[in-house]
């Protein structure tokens, strides 16, 4: 589970504030934003992000990214679980979101016309960071039965 603020005033070549504006434009009204949103949930195919770690003939396409060379990306089938809408203002959308591994957040904020400026996990399995308690260590037999069995 992860939460992030994308904005959707214009895409970036890197999905995130690191990379050069592609597209400025107006950002969406509520309503045009949810149904955006709708559209996003369930199983999508969407471009991997230019600045990511899959291979493209060999060579990570960040690395090629960084050095100026255009690739087309592939695509990929992403899972959004769950995706809401926490907040809405000033262009800025806060977003709720469960995927499936292997989804891009880049690519999702891509797809509703911006990019992500902030990105937190908030789960990861049986964990969930308002769990978090700095001042107690779970003890490893704890922390262990909260996790599947592998055989």
């Amino acid at each position: 589970r992860y939460v992030t603020d994308i904005e959707l005033r214009g895409r970036t070549t890197t999905g995130d504030p690191e990379g050069d504006a592609v597209d400025e434009h107006e950002p969406p009204a509520v309503t045009a934003l949810e149904e955006a949103l709708d559209d996003l949930r369930g199983t999508v195919e969407l471009p991997i992000p230019a600045a990511s770690a899959v291979k493209i003939d060999g060579e990570r396409a960040y690395r090629l990214h960084r050095k100026g060379v255009a690739v087309a990306m592939p695509t990929r089938a992403m899972r959004v679980q769950e995706l809401e809408l926490v907040a809405y203002g000033a262009g800025v959308a806060r977003l709720d979101l469960l995927v499936g591994s292997g989804t891009y957040v880049r690519s999702l904020a891509d797809a509703l016309g911006g990019h992500c400026t902030t990105l937190r996990r908030t789960e990861v399995g049986p964990f969930a960071v308002d769990e978090a308690n700095e001042t107690h260590i779970l003890p490893l037999d704890d922390a262990l039965a909260r996790l599947a069995t592998v055989r």
